[in-house]
């Protein structure tokens, strides 16, 4: 890690101890510390291949231990007591990191300078052996406050590393850029040393994207079941079923229409009827005529 203090700079046992922090990482990464952007004291600038961080450094005016709570809207406390910071401004911490962000951003945008997204850290440099936990908590997307010192670093060496989790856009040549913006060119590091230090000269390619050869329509994949599959085998099962009852409806209409007796035939059983006598008509007779 490349860490570059501005000539003359009166910094503070915090900030001191977070330089000590920075030179004990080997990070890909280039730290100007106590810079002025637009009129506005910024404790510390962070670039790493990856990112921009604006940092905002704070020691305590005597030890505390226990839970960090960092409400929004509410003073800051340590188990339920006050935090007591040895900053020199007034206001509240995220406040004024957040006001260093911005100054940041409109000295390279002045500069015609894309800073891209900026992130924001309020570090917290407690004393030697006192435990603040959790040694990091969000404010915000993109604003963090990390507890860290010489004695207990890996929080903040885990946000330095990791704030941002783009591409690899800072090139050698954007950061050089970027440090002439923001009026600090005799802080910057040269090239050979950001070559060094592990920044690439030009930001990688991304990976072509191969495009997926589409579906043919109307070809199942076999193995799985569609849904027209679905419903034309439930329709087939529903049409089978109704087949089923109606022909068992029939056997049964015809079973309540049968009689249980058979019904005797009464043309074949019936006496045949005696013939009736001839109707009786006389015989005229003549004397001495036979038959009669």
């Amino acid at each position: 890690m490349l860490v570059r203090i501005r000539t003359g700079a009166q910094l503070s046992g915090a900030e001191q101890e977070f330089v000590a922090c920075l030179r004990s990482y080997p990070t890909t990464a280039v730290v100007v510390v106590d810079l002025e952007a637009d009129n506005r004291r910024v404790d510390a600038v962070v670039w790493t291949p990856r990112g921009l961080t604006v940092v905002a450094v704070y020691g305590f005016r005597r030890r505390q231990n226990g839970i960090l709570s960092t409400p929004a809207q509410q003073p800051w406390t340590i188990s339920d007591v006050p935090v007591e910071l040895d900053d020199r401004d007034a206001g509240s911490p995220a406040d004024r990191v957040e006001h260093s962000m911005f100054a940041v951003k409109q000295m390279l945008q002045r500069g015609l300078r894309d800073p891209g997204h900026i992130s924001g850290a309020v570090v917290l440099v407690p004393f030697r052996g006192a435990m603040v936990r959790p040694a990091r908590t969000t404010l915000r997307p993109g604003l963090d406050v990390v507890v860290g010192n010489v004695a207990d670093a890996t929080e903040l060496r885990i946000y330095l590393d990791g704030f941002s989790a783009g591409p690899a856009s800072w090139t050698v040549d954007r950061v050089i850029a970027s440090c002439d913006a923001l009026g600090i060119v005799d802080l910057a590091p040269t090239r050979a040393q950001l070559l060094a230090a592990g920044f690439q000269e030009k930001a990688p390619q991304p990976a072509p994207t191969i495009p997926r050869r589409p579906k043919p329509q109307g070809v199942p994949t076999p193995g799985i079941t569609t849904k027209r599959q679905t419903y034309v085998g439930w329709s087939v099962v529903g049409v089978a079923v109704a087949g089923i009852l109606f022909v068992f409806g029939v056997i049964a209409t015809a079973l309540a229409q049968d009689s249980p007796q058979p019904v005797r035939d009464t043309a074949t059983t019936a006496p045949s009827p005696t013939p009736s006598p001839p109707p009786y008509q006389p015989v005229e007779c003549w004397p001495l005529q036979a038959d009669c």
